[in-house]
């Protein structure tokens, strides 16, 4: 591919890429990819990262897909309703079951940010997450 045609290809990925972040709550979600599953009909599976400022938390919500989150950077609590809170390092993980409501996700330092990727299995055309209305 000429050097052109492979910048055009670049600019346009970026721009779709950059077309599906946004706030939810008051973390930045950057969708990297989502693909439906060949071996999974009517599944999908989304691969986000999740940035948190100093200090920044998500809102109640829920997740009506499996999920599993790796901490890239910093320390970030996560609790699910009925469970304990856990604080989790980089290089940690977790899964939180399809449905399973996520009362606390939080950046747990005051002056670091934090970096989580996500990868989600979903239904084709059900949303990632779901505010839980307070």
């Amino acid at each position: 591919m000429n050097p052109l045609k492979l910048m055009t290809c670049l600019l346009v990925l970026g721009a779709s890429l950059s077309a599906h972040a946004h706030e939810a709550g008051h973390e930045n979600v950057q969708v990297l990819q989502e693909k439906p599953l060949v071996n999974a009909p009517g599944k999908v599976a989304t691969m986000l990262t999740v940035d948190y400022a100093p200090g920044q938390a998500s809102a109640a919500h829920r997740h009506p897909g499996s999920v599993m989150a790796y901490v890239l950077q910093g320390t970030v609590v996560s609790q699910l309703k009925g469970e304990a809170a856990v604080t989790y390092k980089t290089g940690q993980y977790w899964y939180e079951p399809a449905g399973a409501v996520h009362v606390v996700s939080r950046n747990a330092s005051k002056t670091k940010p934090a970096k989580l990727l996500v990868w989600v299995l979903k239904d084709e055309g059900q949303a990632v997450l779901e505010p839980m209305k307070e």
